[in-house]
């Protein structure tokens, strides 16, 4: 790791290399926010509409899919959906954040007598900031739990996407940032982004987070990366590579101390505070663990239940937990793809911060049990990989591109929505 620089200088390209022109705008004038506006707008506006058409032909598709098939209609909301199709995206994981938003939590530990379980399913095992989020948000502007949730649910995808432009444009130019965030609006499990669930505000803040590091803007990294705490189990990747990456820093004795320092004592505290809250709460120091290994069977056991539910799946068996044929073989699908995707990520030395929170993220999805057919929408959150996607179709001409992406879009809708929320569990 220690070959691994925080910063990456780009290659130098050809003049008039749309990869290496990354947006030649004029500096906004001192103190004027209408300038810093309009420069802003010119510098994210590309990556924002194209990938705002994406989820906007997926999430177009999968509703239609929705409501030609008419499985949204269940007279329990908690499990797939109720009256209109797009109802589905507040059920499952979705019914728990409004819960939360709505009561608040309660951390216990209560035996469950059937079942699978061993222990009590219980809202403490969701992380506090989205559903806060959500609630805030209701209060503020008259809506429902669900119109709330979904709103800050699609405003925060589009600052995920703004994000990874400027995580990728960084590292490989202003068209591929700009092609980056339009990948990652179709990726396998991207249905969640516009649902009442968490994936689209905790990529917000973990790309962001991975940027404020690579240009070492400590205070804004250590800031964004402790709320990224409050968000979900997955931000201690995140955690890891910023403090790691400031670490560096630190022993270079560059940027001083206390930014630096800041970014290693600071986000820590986030996650660790609410998973020691959950735990005194219960009377357990491991009270959040227990909590995820009795009551959702979420536990890292080195890759083993992973193993396991492959094996089968290439068999065409299903001796393992939770099978869902179609879903189950996208996820394999994606399994496979991860190493494509990796190795030439890796290849290129990216910063740090990155390596530790793709690499990390990989190994806690990989390495635990949970339904295997989530695969799909628990690598949403490792935004990195559309980098080698991306400089790849960098290289296509205009028409080209749009009919890649155009194409992706239309199919996302069935893989990244209907199948995740219809024909498995997101």
């Amino acid at each position: 790791m220690s070959a691994i620089p925080d910063t990456v200088v780009p290659r130098p390209r050809p003049a008039g290399d749309p990869a290496g022109d990354e947006a030649q705008l004029p500096p906004p004038e001192p103190g004027s926010f209408r300038g810093a506006a309009e420069a802003a707008a010119r510098r994210f506006g590309p990556a924002l509409g194209l990938f705002g058409a994406v989820k906007l032909i997926g999430f177009s598709v999968f509703m239609m899919l929705l409501e030609s098939s008419g499985k949204f209609r269940t007279n329990n909301p908690r499990y797939g959906g109720g009256a209109h199709p797009w109802d589905v995206l507040g059920s499952w994981d979705g019914w728990w954040y409004q819960n939360v938003a709505q009561v608040g939590y309660d951390p216990k530990l209560l035996p469950d007598t059937g079942g699978f379980f061993t222990i009590q399913q219980n809202s403490s095992a969701f992380f506090p900031l989205y559903p806060g989020l959500v609630r805030l948000v209701s209060d503020g502007t008259g809506l429902g739990l669900y119109g709330a949730g979904m709103l800050v649910s699609v405003v925060s995808s589009f600052a995920a996407a703004a994000g990874i432009y400027a995580v990728v444009s960084h590292l490989g130019g202003h068209r591929a940032g700009v092609i980056a965030a339009a990948v990652w609006g179709a990726f396998p499990g991207a249905a969640v982004a516009w649902a009442v669930y968490t994936e689209s505000l905790f990529v917000a803040l973990a790309a962001w987070a991975c940027y404020f590091t690579m240009t070492r803007q400590w205070p804004n990294a250590a800031l964004v990366a402790f709320t990224a705490g409050l968000s979900r189990p997955a931000s201690m990747t995140l955690i890891a590579g910023v403090a790691l990456a400031a670490a560096g820093a630190l022993y270079r004795r560059r940027d001083g101390v206390a930014g630096p320092l800041a970014a290693i004592l600071l986000p820590p505290l986030a996650f660790f505070g609410y998973t020691g809250w959950v735990g005194w709460r219960m009377g357990h120091w491991d009270g959040y663990l227990t909590l995820q290994r009795g009551g959702w069977l979420h536990f890292f056991d080195w890759g083993s239940y992973t193993s396991t539910a492959v094996s089968n799946i290439l068999v065409g068996e299903t001796n393992y937990l939770y099978p869902y044929p179609t879903e189950d073989l996208i996820a394999v699908v994606v399994l496979f793809a991860l190493p494509v995707l990796l190795v030439p990520f890796l290849a290129r030395r990216p910063p740090l911060v990155l390596v530790v929170y793709t690499v990390g993220s990989l190994i806690v999805t990989l390495g635990s049990q949970q339904m295997f057919g989530t695969l799909s929408r628990f690598v949403l959150p490792v935004f990195p990989l559309t980098l080698p996607i991306a400089l790849g179709l960098n290289r296509l001409s205009r028409p080209v591109l749009a009919a890649v992406l155009g194409t992706a879009a239309v199919a996302s809708g069935w893989y990244a929505g209907f199948v995740i929320f219809e024909l498995g569990i997101p």
